[in-house]
């Protein structure tokens, strides 16, 4: 199933289509969301919602990297859940990735037009900065920060031992600091 043949088969409102990018992405947007959630109800319904979400905007939207569209998507809908269900109850890994990164990002502010233009240019210097490191630690960081996995998955996953892989993500994040104070993002 190619992406493409996919995304015009959603264009066109072919209901097999769904089908296909259900049966090609449905496992690892669970896991993405269960990352995240730990509860298996919870992902099965951001699962669900992303695909009704991806069949809602293809089209307009025709993104070049469906599987990082779809996971944004799901990501985006765990973490909406997760903060919706007990911002007081903190613990586990899904939330352990999210207080990592919170004394390297800025806190973001989304209501007013000021606060979306700030969001996305930290966005962009994200990116740059990812572009810029090398393919190791751009893995480990968007497996960390992006799809929540464990220290430990990604340690198996990447044959490196737990300590590597927490080292990596410090120098990393530790990087990414200089490098917003640097485009003149306020940290």
């Amino acid at each position: 199933m190619d992406d493409q043949l996919i995304i015009d088969g959603l264009c066109e409102r072919n209901e097999s289509s769904l089908q296909d990018l259900r049966i090609k992405y449905e496992g690892r947007l669970f896991k993405t969301a269960y990352n995240f959630l730990n509860n298996s109800q919870d992902a099965e319904e951001c699962v669900s919602d992303t695909l009704l979400k991806a069949w809602n905007n293809i089209p307009p939207q025709r993104p070049d990297m469906l599987g990082a569209y779809l996971a944004k998507i799901a990501r985006n809908l765990a973490l909406n859940k997760l903060k919706a269900k007990n911002t007081q109850k903190r613990g586990g890994e899904r939330t352990a990735a999210l207080e990592e990164l919170a004394y390297t990002l800025p806190a973001s502010y989304h209501t007013t037009p000021e606060g979306v233009y700030d969001a996305n240019q930290t966005t962009q210097a994200i990116n740059t900065f990812l572009d810029g490191v090398k393919k190791t630690e751009r893995m480990v960081f968007v497996l960390r920060y992006f799809y929540g996995e464990s220290v430990l998955d990604i340690a198996e996953r990447l044959a490196y031992s737990e300590s590597k892989v927490k080292s990596l993500l410090f120098r990393t994040r530790k990087k990414l600091k200089l490098h917003l104070e640097k485009e003149g993002v306020l940290v």
